[in-house]
């Protein structure tokens, strides 16, 4: 084992690098910081099929030979933030939300179910979606719901998440939350209580804390013009305050659809009164119409806890 360790200590230090393209059966294109990117060969004992885009990888520092595959890093803080493959929401679980289940499908499912559609029409892929409306109205329910209908990695995290101590560290996160979003395409990132970092900028900051804030939402501007949406990772937010929001982050080509999500009316509570109470052992006489004709602006997560309540 010490013999090992010895040739290791050896051998000459290795080029970091992440793969931008396979090209063919024995090169890649690859991104060596703050070089440049290289189209290099790779060593005989490296298996192409396990190589990606985004991918990290080690090249030799004498010829630039991809020699060894190296495991992602990312922080283990983003890794938390990774739900299962399929969530198992489904569109039959949401109610009154008919209007934004459309839309989702629209700007959402079909570019990734069908992007030959958008290719063959010479339009752009949306990019992102935000979703607004006060709390409980179902914007997480249908953002995973989506994911699960187009076999999308539910990736999801809170704006407050990003907002870090140190320096630099809230922007990191956005930069590897972006890489893990690529290593598990296709992929659905949802970004809850965008306003905690979204939000419009001052000219001077009170403090470390706003700037730190600012260099967050840079951040994450810069990764929503970097990627390309054809690359079948989609960006969800929501906000229950849209009014705040900064215009830089809602313009075209960063957000490219607005669904609205207000409390239900009086059909939607019945419907979702409905939903919740399939499975429910309720008792005789109870009349869900009534019911939904008293809890005038109640939300559909108000809904659903008055029913367990009850049950």
């Amino acid at each position: 084992m010490l013999k090992e360790e010895l040739q290791l200590l050896q051998e000459p230090g290795s080029y970091v690098g992440e793969v931008v393209k396979v090209m063919g059966k024995s090169k890649v294109l690859v991104k060596v910081h703050p070089e440049g990117k290289y189209v290099v060969d790779i060593d005989k004992s490296i298996d192409i099929t396990k190589i990606t885009p985004s991918t990290r990888v080690a090249l030799r520092n004498d010829s630039y030979v991809l020699h060894l595959v190296l495991p992602s890093k990312v922080d283990p803080l983003v890794n938390l933030m990774k739900v299962e493959k399929v969530p198992d929401s489904t569109y039959d679980m949401i109610g009154g939300l008919d209007q934004q289940i459309k839309e989702i499908k629209e700007v959402i499912e079909l570019p990734i179910k069908h992007p030959e559609l958008f290719e063959s029409l010479g339009i752009a892929q949306p990019k992102g979606v935000l979703l607004y409306g006060p709390p409980g109205t179902g914007k997480t329910l249908l953002a995973r719901a989506v994911a699960h209908h187009t076999d999308c990695t539910f990736i999801r995290v809170s704006g407050s998440e990003l907002v870090q101590k140190y320096i630099g560290e809230g922007s990191r996160m956005v930069r590897e939350l972006f890489v893990m979003a690529r290593e598990h395409a296709p992929s659905i990132i949802f970004m809850d209580e965008i306003d905690s970092i979204g939000s419009a900028r001052m000219e001077s900051g009170s403090g470390n804390g706003d700037s730190e804030v600012q260099r967050t939402m840079l951040e994450l501007l810069n990764q929503l013009d970097g990627f390309e949406a054809s690359n079948k990772i989609k960006v969800l937010m929501a906000t229950n305050r849209i009014d705040i929001l900064d215009q830089a982050l809602l313009r075209p080509g960063r957000i490219d659809r607005k669904i609205e999500f207000p409390n239900p009316n009086e059909d939607s509570r019945c419907d979702i009164l409905k939903i919740h109470s399939r499975k429910m052992n309720l008792m005789r006489g109870i009349d869900l119409k009534k019911i939904a004709e008293k809890m005038n602006g109640a939300s559909g997560a108000e809904l659903k806890i008055m029913l367990l309540k009850s049950a």
